[in-house]
């Protein structure tokens, strides 16, 4: 049954996955230094995948049932691998500060789609104001790597808007298909099969795929994201869609850098602005805003 609002286990689970979606940021820093980026981002999928899939056998759960959901599961799939193409070509071309500012547009643009495809989740001022709360937050949090930009650093830019918008449209097009016989585990499996081929595939062919430096600490960052995040996460995240209003869920997202700079400050000795404290107020009324159930 599909809520209308988020309740606190929601809130809870939303929580930890942005705490760990936080840290991957760290966690991919590292494992770039031993695996080439597509590369990785494809592993890491298939990797995930094969977790899904013996997690799916153990409990129960039929992946490979003719359900008619094979040209919905191509999208999602070529939607995330798409993501993560423009998000590592955007960062070639920009800094992490700029690409975290147009990724994280990407809470809006799922809010205007969820408004104008899924019934009942409207667009109204509150929530509006809510998530401009929340971005300023963000905004704040990684405000001392903010610079004029480049011509280079545009297209960077550029890049990691398309990233947000193929993020967004992969929110929507789930949440549409939620009322149908498409279970979030298969709904996982499709987005992580299909990735894992294209983005290998893609690697391979601009001959980026290498794996450099596999020392136990590159390794260890790797399964993080494939097990934890890839396979945990993901798979919690999508049974929220499956219950909770998208729009209300991606807006937690904006926790996900405040813990990210959080991360990196106490494993890689990044510098925390003193901002942060401010970010995360901000943050905080934002959701509360996006979140509160409107008065009887």
């Amino acid at each position: 049954m599909s809520r209308q609002h988020l309740d606190a286990v929601a809130m809870g689970i939303l929580m930890a996955c942005c705490a760990a979606w936080g840290v991957n940021q760290v966690a991919i820093k590292i494992s770039n230094t031993g695996i080439t980026p597509i590369l990785g981002a494809g592993l890491r999928s298939l990797v995930a995948t094969l977790f899904l899939m013996a997690w799916c056998w153990i409990r129960g759960f039929r992946l490979f049932n003719r359900d008619g959901s094979l040209g919905h599961g191509i999208v999602i799939g070529l939607l995330f691998a798409g993501e993560f193409v423009f998000l590592y070509w955007g960062l070639v071309l920009t800094t992490a500060s700029h690409s975290v500012i147009f990724l994280y547009t990407a809470p809006f643009f799922v809010a205007v789609g969820a408004h104008l495809f899924l019934p009942d989740e409207p667009l109204k001022a509150r929530k509006v104001v809510g998530l401009a709360l929340a971005f300023a937050g963000l905004w704040l949090a990684v405000a001392d790597g903010l610079t004029f930009p480049t011509r280079r650093e545009l297209q960077g830019d550029l890049l990691e808007l398309i990233a947000a918008l193929m993020w967004a449209a992969t929110t929507v097009v789930i949440k549409r298909r939620t009322d149908l016989r498409l279970t979030p585990q298969k709904t996982l499996f499709y987005q992580l099969a299909f990735s894992a081929v294209v983005l290998i595939g893609l690697s391979l062919a601009v001959k980026e795929a290498a794996i450099t430096d596999p020392r136990p600490l590159v390794l260890a960052a790797f399964f993080y994201q494939s097990v934890l995040v890839a396979f945990v996460s993901y798979l919690a995240w999508f049974w929220l869609l499956a219950h909770y209003p998208a729009s209300n869920l991606a807006a937690f997202s904006f926790w996900t850098p405040v813990f990210g700079v959080f991360a990196g400050g106490l494993l890689l000795g990044e510098r925390i602005s003193p901002l942060l404290s401010g970010a995360v107020a901000l943050v905080a009324v934002g959701i509360f805003l996006v979140n509160r159930p409107p008065r009887a």
